[in-house]
């Protein structure tokens, strides 16, 4: 099975979001998600589950990501919603931009990729 691409909910500085349903929960051997495009350190990934399991998000590739060997980040997650992020792109980025996000068999539920705006 390929991953489900995941696309951003950006946030609207200085303003309101509605909210969004999210993605489901791809779960599985060969399966997870893809954020392409993605900028880690103005991430932040819900996960609203209905059946429990392991969410990874997956080391980058060295290079971009020259922390890579810090390894993955592995969150057991509940029948519940978890906030996951920001992110550090030097830990996380693989080398085509995109994040990778595995999900344990079993698990279910939905899974959205918030954008913080930056400000300069």
């Amino acid at each position: 099975m390929a991953r489900t691409s995941v696309a951003y909910s950006d946030l609207a500085a200085n303003s309101d979001t509605d909210d969004p349903a999210g993605t489901a929960l791809n779960a599985g051997a060969d399966a997870g998600h893809t954020i392409a495009d993605a900028e880690p350190e103005q991430t932040i990934l819900r996960i609203d589950a209905s059946a429990g399991g392991d969410i990874t998000i997956v080391a980058g590739d060295s290079p971009p990501a020259i922390a890579a060997g810090q390894g993955d980040l592995t969150v057991t997650v509940g029948i519940e919603t978890r906030w996951i992020g920001p992110l550090e792109s030097g830990r996380f980025l693989q080398n085509d931009g995109s994040l990778l996000i595995d999900v344990e068999s079993g698990a279910a539920g939905t899974i959205t990729a918030f954008r913080v705006p930056r400000y300069t």
